[in-house]
């Protein structure tokens, strides 16, 4: 193929490269450097050498692959150092998410798998086995694809995964239908805003759980809020000293959820799990280097 060909062949892989980085990473900013990255590698070859890749989409998603394992890796020396509880970057569910001139291959697919529990759960596995669940369950990759990302057998990577594919079974509810995830998420908001404890006491989980992550950036509670009556006393608290705070409903990571505003800018992002027909978890996203697209988006 002629250099045009290529590169239009080579840059229709970057809404994929996305979608597994940002699944891999749980970060949109990391995501969006491995792609940079894989594409300064493939670039970095000789021109005999791209002429020899027989398939460049399996070649890219090899190295980002690679490169993303390397970051989980390290990644565990630098949550050491985080300030409280770490969090993945929620990403806005509507199509302005990047502003109005976005490429459309730059958003991130959204669908189950990157749901915030989902993705919570997969922060709790190993690199490895992350990786080997996200390339052959969500992404359908073979496991022969996986074992030359990961450095292991077919094998093994088989075993990696059917071990995440367990831990998600065990920890992740299957959630109400959508609508009724909408409804529980518009009366939290309402109850909320009316500072009814006794609803949010109906609405929420006895053993729910609700976890911010400031970063050291933002105000935010450092360990986890354990228990229903404990969370509903705590949002009824927070209505009163935040007045002015704005609850605006918006899909987070493809799912309802919250976001709270004051003076016009995004200052939390609240995505929610659900058991039964209860919210079960609540994940507070106050660190502002995790809200760019947040910030940009437009508000309702």
């Amino acid at each position: 193929m002629d250099g045009d060909e290529e590169l239009a062949a080579v840059m229709s892989e970057r809404r994929q490269l996305l979608n597994v980085a940002y699944r891999l990473l749980g970060s949109l900013a990391d995501a969006e450097d491995v792609v940079q990255e894989t594409y300064a590698r493939w670039y970095g070859l000789a021109e005999r050498e791209r002429a020899a890749v027989a398939a460049p989409g399996a070649w890219l998603t090899t190295v980002a692959g690679r490169i993303c394992l390397d970051q989980l890796r390290s990644a565990r020396a630098r949550r050491e150092r985080y300030v409280g509880e770490w969090l993945p970057e929620p990403v806005p569910g509507d199509a302005g998410w990047f502003g109005g001139e976005a490429d459309p291959a730059d958003r991130v697919t959204l669908d189950e798998s990157v749901s915030m529990a989902f993705l919570v759960v997969l922060d709790a596995m190993t690199p490895a086995e992350r990786v080997a669940f996200v390339l052959h369950d969500v992404f359908r990759y073979s496991f022969a694809e996986v074992a030359a990302i990961v450095g292991r057998t077919p094998a093994a990577c088989r075993q990696l995964a059917f071990s995440a594919r367990r831990r998600l079974q065990r920890e992740v509810a299957p959630p109400p239908p959508a609508d009724r995830r909408a409804g529980l998420v518009r009366e939290f908001k309402r109850a909320w805003e009316a500072r009814d404890i006794d609803a949010l006491l109906g609405l929420l989980d006895p053993a729910a759980s609700l976890v911010a992550d400031g970063g050291g950036r933002a105000e935010a509670i450092l360990q986890p809020v354990e228990g229903g009556g404990v969370i509903a006393e705590g949002v009824v608290r927070i209505a009163g000293l935040t007045p002015d705070m704005v609850l605006l409903e918006q899909l987070v990571n493809g799912q309802p959820g919250l976001v709270a505003q004051v003076d016009g800018v995004t200052v939390t992002v609240f995505s929610f799990g659900f058991t039964g027909d209860r919210i079960s978890h609540i994940w507070a996203m106050r660190n502002p280097d995790k809200l760019g697209p947040w910030l940009e988006a437009p508000t309702p």
